[in-house]
């Protein structure tokens, strides 16, 4: 046969054969067009000679298979381009699929997208128990489907419950959870992976059966299920903003998982979806997305260490996602009973996270109370996260510059003080940089890694680097009032407010903004933030003689502070807002509302508070959750204006 680039073949005396997938000059295995095809080159082999079993593994660390080539995907421009993708990939799985030998997927790290539907198609499958193994169907979050066959199979391995969860989510499971779902015959740790594949590849073992009811709602209850899952779609997406689940939802339940198989002028048809605004807009949100993560890549600094001063909410929850991203972290304040509070939050975190004992243990180990504040000697990066006062920091660190490590990273968490007034009492002032949480910390992807006037560049990449270990997404901003989604988000939701003051309904306010695509409304998101906050942000940042909000300075005055005292602009029963009947939104009112967030963006690019509108677009979708199917404030003026 051709010899292979990016597939090697080896075959055991026994019978057994294994083929390595090793994409040709690349760190990750995807699965492009030539890929595909010597995939099939394989098949042909094994066709002529059969095994007596195969194994499919990866030959990269980095994992299994990432799923298709993005490139390739981004380069179609026609739904028959798309038709021909999903056709090839669709044809190729039911070809593995139907082999007569046992077929057993190894998976090792990331399995994504195709490199899921890959392991659907086999007999078995094994997968590897340690932190990168990852299991997902994302496309949705790309605005697309699985087309390779994952609507069709997944359901049939773990059910249509799960199945749907996660192919409506995009979520990832590990290694543990596919053991348990099912869809992981077995789940083994590293050191036995190869002799546990080649046992069960070859143990002649039937493949696992579903429970009887399971086998209903793939059936006669199909209908049925896939109505209740529309509804609880229909809570988080709209149709006309996210056409994908509704496909998914769509192919499931009428077309057996095939998607070709709609007629191309239904609306979830392939044709549409191809065609779809949104699915451009998400798939340049991944880019968005893919640049952030390179933020700090090009730094060998690999903190193990952080201490963090002052245990409130934003401190205590930044020291707990470090402690469960593996860091040893030391928190500090005054005394032991200002700490506690953090690690009990911690602890019940962990709880939910790992739903492991052991590590939720391990977890609590690595996070040291510290009232002293000793952890301070040994860190490798130090963030203040104390009460927002210029000279209480400035003392802070003034202390602490004489005792960290020379090379450690000192940060401050602030929103509204500048870093030039606080770096003032340090002897170097060049090493204060920011590292700028959202809350809630284990919820918001991004974090502001703040340049100020005289921030060293090699601090400035050593905190994007510490970013980056604790799987957050870094986003560089020079030192400016609000830095750049404060910014954005303060003039909107002072805008908001002052709508409620002309006597609009704040249920009318928020569903304008949630037509438009936001993820929740800028009168709940006040509530949420608290709005003592939101009148410490609207004084700092609103314009010179702007008056605040009537009814935000009179709920605050009368101690109304939003969600954390159960009444703001809406009353809250354990923590759920009690909203009234919409009725009528005012024409024009989302227009109004959104011409204040999309000025502010365009004005802090103007200023270079962020290098340039991709960075914007990235910052503000992924630090408000901006409609991500617009693909950005800066990309959705770019096509309004584009609009005939």
């Amino acid at each position: 046969m051709q010899e292979l680039k990016h597939w090697r073949i080896e075959r055991e005396p026994g019978g057994l054969a294994w083929l390595h997938f090793d994409k040709a000059g690349e760190s990750t295995n995807t699965l492009s067009a030539q890929a595909m095809l010597e995939l099939s080159q394989a098949l042909d082999e094994f066709e002529r000679e059969p095994p007596k079993g195969l194994v499919i593994l990866s030959a990269k660390s980095a994992g299994f298979i990432a799923g298709a080539d993005i490139e390739e995907f981004t380069k179609i421009e026609s739904a028959e381009g798309a038709r021909a993708l999903v056709q090839r990939g669709w044809d190729l799985y039911n070809r593995l699929a139907a082999v007569t030998y046992p077929t057993l997927a190894l998976i090792r790290g990331h399995c994504m997208g195709g490199g899921t539907e890959l392991a659907l198609a086999c007999r078995y499958r094994v997968a590897v128990d340690e932190p990168g193994t990852r299991i997902a169907l994302p496309e949705v979050m790309l605005g697309i489907v699985p087309g390779w066959g994952g609507m069709l199979r997944l359901p049939q391995v773990i059910g249509p419950a799960a199945a749907l969860d996660m192919m409506l989510t995009g979520r990832a499971i590990d290694a543990k959870r596919a053991k348990r779902l099912g869809f992981a015959d077995e789940c083994v740790p590293p050191r036995v992976m190869m002799n546990a594949a080649r046992m069960l590849a070859l143990s002649g073992q039937a493949p696992r059966a579903l429970p009887f009811l399971q086998r209903l709602m793939n059936g006669p209850l199909k209908g049925f299920v896939a109505a209740q899952a529309k509804k609880q779609v229909a809570t988080r997406a709209r149709p006309e903003h996210y056409p994908a689940p509704y496909a998914i939802l769509d192919m499931w339940a009428r077309y057996g998982g095939n998607a070709l198989a709609v007629p191309t002028d239904k609306p979830t048809s392939m044709d549409a979806i191809s065609r779809s605004p949104t699915t451009k807009n998400l798939v340049r949100v991944y880019y968005l997305q893919e640049r952030l993560k390179g933020f700090g890549k090009d730094s060998d600094f690999a903190p193990k260490h952080l201490h963090v001063i002052g245990a409130g909410v934003m401190g205590g929850d930044i020291a707990a996602w470090a402690a469960l991203r593996g860091l040893t972290v030391t928190l500090q304040d005054q005394s032991i009973e200002r700490i506690a509070p953090a690690i009990q939050r911690a602890a019940s975190a962990f709880k939910k996270k790992l739903r492991d004992d052991t590590q939720v243990r391990f977890a609590l180990d690595r996070l040291i109370p510290d009232p002293s504040g000793q952890g301070a000697r040994q860190a490798d990066v130090v963030i203040e996260a104390i009460f927002e006062n210029l000279e209480a920091k400035q003392k802070l660190f003034a202390d602490i510059e004489a005792i960290v490590k020379p090379d450690a990273v000192l940060a401050s968490n602030t929103s509204s003080l500048k870093l030039e007034d606080i770096a003032a009492g340090l002897k170097n002032p060049s090493r204060l940089i920011g590292i700028h949480f959202f809350n809630p910390v284990a919820k918001m992807p991004l974090v502001e890694v703040v340049e100020g006037r005289d921030s060293d560049p090699q601090a400035l990449k050593r905190g994007m680097a510490f970013v980056r270990k604790i799987d957050k997404l870094a986003l560089p901003v020079k030192s400016a009032p609000g830095f750049l989604v404060n910014a954005v988000l303060a003039p909107y939701m002072q805008e908001a407010m002052r709508c409620v003051d002309e006597g609009i309904a704040p249920e009318a306010v928020d569903e304008a903004a949630l037509a438009f695509g936001m993820p929740l409304g800028p009168i709940e998101l006040a509530d949420t933030v608290g709005l003592d906050i939101a009148v410490a942000a609207g004084k700092q940042l609103a314009d010179a003689g702007a008056e605040p909000p009537k009814k935000l300075l009179e709920l605050v005055n009368a101690g109304h502070l939003g969600r954390k005292t159960g009444r703001g602009f809406y009353t809250y029963n354990q923590g759920k807002p009690q909203k009234a009947a919409v009725g009528q939104v005012p024409a024009g009112l989302a227009e109004r509302l959104i011409k204040p967030f999309l000025a502010a963006a365009q004005r802090c690019v103007e200023q270079g508070v962020v290098a340039d509108a991709e960075l914007a677009d990235a910052g503000v979708i992924f630090g408000t959750g901006f409609a991500p199917f617009r693909g950005g404030p800066m990309n959705y003026l770019k096509e309004r204006n584009e609009q005939p």
